[in-house]
Order: structure tokens, then C-alpha cells, then sequence
């Protein structure tokens, strides 16, 4: 039997979105890391400039926006339903 679960690569760490329920402590695992390819803003329409002001302007929420504890809006939705059906 295998289990998938996605996750991020985080400060030397693997960080898992949800923590799988039919998994047994020290079960071995294999970590794949998958490419993200950037976002072509230019290919969605943005010009030169736009970018570059768009871009000045995130770069101030990326530290919050990368840090673990915003990984439980990862998968908001599947979240809610969870907490929801309890």
C-alpha cells in the first residue's frame, strides 16, 4: 500500500499539508521534489513595468506567506470539511 501527501520543502525540513491517519510511526518513505515553474506575468498580459511594481509590492508578504504556520491554508477547503463533519 502506498499514501500520497503533499508537502513543502521548508529550512532543511519536510513540511506534510495534512498528516495521513493509516500511517505508522518510522514507516519508510520516499520524497520526491517536484519542479514549480515560475509564473510568465508577461504571458498573462502584464507589461514590464507592471511586473516589476506587482512584484516590489508581494516581495513585503513573502516572508509571512512562507512561514509554517500559513500551511493550513493550503488546503483551506479540505480543512473545513474536516472540522465540519466532526
Amino acid at each position: 500500500m502506498s499514501t500520497s501527501v503533499q508537502g513543502v520543502f521548508r529550512n532543511g525540513r519536510i513540511e506534510l499539508v495534512e498528516t495521513p491517519s493509516n500511517v505508522r510511526d518510522n514507516t519508510p518513505v520516499v520524497v520526491t521534489f517536484l519542479e514549480t515553474p515560475p509564473v510568465d506575468l508577461l504571458a498573462l498580459g502584464f507589461d514590464a513595468e507592471q511586473t516589476a511594481e506587482l512584484r516590489a509590492r508581494l516581495s513585503a508578504f513573502a516572508e509571512e506567506w512562507d512561514s509554517p504556520e500559513m500551511a493550513a491554508y493550503d488546503d483551506y477547503d479540505a480543512a473545513c470539511a474536516r472540522l465540519q463533519s466532526r
